[in-house]
């Protein structure tokens, strides 16, 4: 276990103005507070935070983070509380502790609504202060350590929430050092057969190439010398967990891997890079498609190299990555290497800028949460981003929009304002119109084309890639949803109104509200056309002293099927297109895709010229039925969810209704050719068919068809009736 000196000195090393008094002070309160608490080990608890603030030294973080490290686990485990540490160590560690605390209990694959509000919870956290995610992250390296000694079933869900949640996050924030060991950590655990075999393809493959490798180096550094830069050469190897991702990525055995080895040069300054590769290309083969250019274009997690592939000495492939120190520094350390602390810049990073693009993209994610998200979606959306490499496009005024892979000009447009993802109707990429849900590659030049009063189809929401995309589709479905209702509601409000003799306005809809439990008139109106409030309750909400008179019952007209049963509470008033007195008081119906949520019966349909009426059902809006259907008398006895509605079509307007016809034929080959055509040549759609054998002779067919109106629908049944091959035609109403 690290002594209280040592802490010390490994600040001092990297921060000669540690403030040595806090450190102590906090080393000795850590250890009072754990006293004989054990790990699963067996050793002192107090080690655990002590390893993690060790690991943060090497970060080289700030005096406040490491002091916060030995406090993190007190609060949660000890006697100690939020007050005493402020006293003892100030505000700024209480807080950073206590932030800790309440992230002490995380079960990130626990049940999916619990893994997701901790999420939440997390990153929340993090945006406030990002030394809660370097102290949480270190905290999990250390457990992750030291996982031998927990029970296996628990092994398996920490493991399982390393690779799922931590290590991405932390290659997120470009923390890659700490992520490949996470990951490595958590590949032996869940997969040890896997990782063992890999690991000894690995080996083996070091040891026949390790000659190779020196050599590479060697002729490199010789070679860059020779040119005047001064360049340090290092030969590295991938990962296991990297190998088995791209093993199964790409479907590929371990020999067809190309890119095992690789080689990392780190020069002086940006011009050195560039040379680099200048040399590089000159003494080596390249490989094609190979070369990437992340200075000029950094990485959202602000990684920057050249990489390029070359085929060196024995015709081994090599990817060399070109950087800066500065650069390296933050390959390895990521957001831990930029000076962002309360304690002021750390020595020897004056040049970094003052907020990382991966802690912007992390407060760009955490503004999602105040946009009305689930805490599952928020999570699932997270998750999208975390997993996804990049590719790199390009606005027409030059502007770089970073996207995961896979994305597309909808997830771009998004990316550019949410209003125009909204609004997005068309898109060129390079010049050329395409499809917006095209894959894009990098480097593509995209415009979008808006159109005003669009709304993205929900089916949008399963084909982006970005979070923000999916969060902003399904929001504005919901508002698109939302308002449909609200304007259904609102038409059955001020009928209902106008039915009571009372005058409505909104204002004293308003002054309502709390006795309807609804904290907008929007949401009011909307409860009302989803079928969770009636009418009636906001006339009486608005007026407590008006009584409801139920009208007496009125039997609903005889058609062709016969009787159907009689509507028990309200009065009906039926609108026929073309004829009859206009009757204000009628909710209009347009058609099933207009401002209100609208579709028609499931059996059957209606069409423009049929007595209709509306049914309401909560959280489906209207479903409309002509009067001489037999499935109303399912609703004989809700008499509440009865609708006064009309046709109101324009004759201009070209569009098709859903109805049912019954049509018995003889069975011969060329039957149901000769109906089809009757139907076709008449402009109408068959949108489905059932054929039932009636006998040896006959068939029942059902088809659903689709039809201008009545009139359109009676042209056809008469001239299917006049076919030789049928014997009868009927239509069909539920």
């Amino acid at each position: 276990m690290m002594r209280q000196y040592e802490l010390v000195d490994r600040v001092r090393r990297y921060n000669p103005q540690a403030d040595e008094v806090s450190l102590n002070r906090a080393y000795v309160y850590a250890m009072k507070a754990h006293g004989a608490q054990k790990r699963a080990s067996g050793d002192p608890y107090f080690s655990h935070p002590l390893e993690v603030a060790a690991i943060l030294t090497d970060m080289k973080l700030d005096d406040s983070t490491i002091v916060a490290a030995v406090l993190h686990d007190t609060i949660e485990d000890t006697d100690s509380t939020r007050e005493e540490i402020d006293k003892l160590f100030g505000s700024d560690i209480g807080r950073l502790v206590d932030g800790l605390t309440k992230l002490k209990r995380l079960d990130l694959v626990s049940k999916r609504a619990e893994q997701a509000e901790n999420f939440r919870k997390l990153l929340l956290a993090v945006a406030e202060d990002v030394r809660v995610l370097l102290v949480k992250l270190a905290d999990r390296l250390h457990n992750m350590r030291t996982l031998y000694f927990v029970a296996p079933e628990k092994r398996a869900r920490i493991a399982e929430e390393t690779l799922d949640i931590y290590a991405p996050l932390a290659g997120r924030m470009g923390m890659q050092t700490l992520r490949d060991e996470l990951e490595d950590l958590a590949f032996r655990h869940l997969m040890p057969d896997a990782y063992a075999m890999i690991a000894a393809r690995l080996a083996d493959l070091r040891q026949k190439n390790g000659k190779i490798i020196a050599t590479i180096e060697k002729e490199l550094t010789a070679e860059l010398a020779a040119r005047g830069i001064d360049a340090r050469v290092e030969g590295r190897q991938k990962q296991p967990y990297s190998v088995w991702r791209k093993m199964e990525r790409k479907s590929i055995a371990f020999e067809q891997l190309s890119d095992i080895f690789g080689f990392r040069v780190v020069v002086e300054n940006v011009e050195d890079c560039y040379r680099v590769i200048g040399v590089v290309h000159t003494k080596w083969a390249v490989v094609p498609g190979r070369f990437k250019d992340y200075i000029s274009t950094p990485k959202q997690n602000d990684y920057q190299s050249v990489h390029t592939t070359v085929v060196g000495p024995g015709r081994q492939r090599a990817e060399l990555q070109v950087r800066t120190a500065l650069m390296h520094d933050i390959a390895r350390n990521g957001i831990a290497a930029h000076a962002l602390y309360k304690d002021g810049r750390i020595a020897g990073k004056e040049s970094l800028t003052s907020e990382s693009r991966s802690y912007q993209w992390l407060r760009r994610t955490v503004a999602l949460l105040a946009e009305g998200d689930t805490p599952e979606e928020f999570l699932e959306h997270t998750k999208l981003e975390l997993f996804h490499d990049q590719v790199f496009c390009f606005t027409p005024n030059g502007r770089l929009i970073a996207l995961p892979r896979g994305a597309t000009p909808v997830d771009f447009a998004y990316a550019v304002h949410t209003d125009v993802g909204n609004s997005a109707v068309g898109a060129k990429i390079n010049g050329r119109h395409a499809p917006l849900l095209s894959e894009l590659q990098n480097g593509d030049e995209v415009e979008i084309a808006c159109a005003e009063g669009q709304t993205p189809p929900a089916v949008w929401e399963g084909l982006v890639m970005t979070g923000k995309a999916r969060s902003a589709i399904r929001r504005a479905t919901r508002d698109a949803v939302r308002a449909q209702y609200a304007t259904l509601g609102r038409q059955i409000v001020t009928r209902a109104f106008e039915r009571a003799g009372k005058a409505f306005t909104e204002d004293k809809l308003k002054s309502a509200l709390p006795r309807l439990a609804r904290a907008t008139i929007e949401e009011a109106l909307a409860a009302v056309g989803r079928g969770e409030m009636f009418s009636g309750d906001v006339v009486r909400a608005v007026y407590p002293e008006f009584m409801e008179e139920r009208k007496a019952s009125v039997p609903r007209p005889r058609g062709e099927a016969g009787w159907f049963g009689m509507k028990k509470a309200t009065s009906l008033v039926f609108k026929f297109p073309g004829g009859g007195e206009s009757d204000q008081s009628l909710i209009p119906i347009q058609s099933s895709h207009g401002d209100l949520p609208v579709r028609f019966a499931p059996n059957g349909g209606a069409v423009p010229g049929d007595r209709i009426v509306g049914i309401l059902t909560p959280g489906e809006g209207i479903t409309i039925y002509p009067i001489q259907s037999p499935d109303l008398t399912a609703f004989d006895e809700e008499p509440e969810r009865w609708l006064d509605v009309r046709w109101d079509i324009e004759e201009s307007r070209h569009e098709l209704f859903p109805a049912r016809i019954c049509v018995t034929a003889i069975n011969e080959p060329g039957t149901l050719g000769t109906i089809a055509t009757v139907i076709g040549d008449h402009a109408a759609n068959i949108d489905n068919i059932v054929i039932k054998p009636l006998s040896a002779d006959f068939r029942e067919m059902t088809i659903d068809i689709e039809v201008n109106d009545l009139k359109h629908l009676n042209t056809i049944v008469s001239h299917l009736r006049a076919r030789p091959v049928v014997s009868k035609v009927e239509r069909v109403n539920g």
